[in-house]
């Protein structure tokens, strides 16, 4: 087991909810830095997140939708939606209501990026799951989820 870190000067006194986002944004951050050093072919986090977000709902979106479901300006998400294209991992296409709207999915070369992504993430998770044990992570995800989908509903 990994050893615990020191409690923060002056912690205890933020509200336990607070504390909790802030673990989150903390692990959050760490996580990050740590599977872009293993995803494969140049992908970024961002990109990543963008095929697991197709991969986990399936379907089409909207540009807009993309870029409302990451809070990211559309700009920006275009200009990643792009890079994904230009490496055949979405496709876009006219949003036939408005033709100045477009609408994106994931291709099977996306599906099989997200895949290789997956599995190279395989051993920094075993790692993880090893050291901190899988019942922490069942006992907190049910919590967690609650936390994400109140959040999600309350933009």
């Amino acid at each position: 087991m990994a050893a615990q870190a020191p409690p923060i000067a002056g912690a205890g006194l933020d509200p336990p909810a607070f504390r909790l986002l802030n673990e989150i944004g903390i692990i959050g951050q760490l996580s990050r830095s740590r599977f872009e050093r293993v995803l494969p072919g140049g992908l970024t986090i961002a990109q990543f997140g963008v095929l697991n977000h197709f991969v986990r709902l399936g379907g089409e979106r909207s540009l807009v939708a993309l870029a409302r479901s990451f809070q990211v300006s559309k700009p920006a998400m275009g200009k990643l939606v792009h890079k994904l294209e230009d490496q055949a991992l979405v496709t876009v296409r006219d949003k036939p209501s408005d033709s100045r709207g477009k609408l994106v999915s994931i291709t099977r070369a996306g599906h099989a990026m997200r895949a290789e992504a997956v599995a190279a993430l395989a051993p920094e998770i075993a790692r993880l799951q090893h050291e901190i044990g899988n019942p922490v992570f069942e006992r907190l995800l049910p919590d967690l989820v609650r936390v994400r989908q109140w959040l999600d509903d309350n933009r």
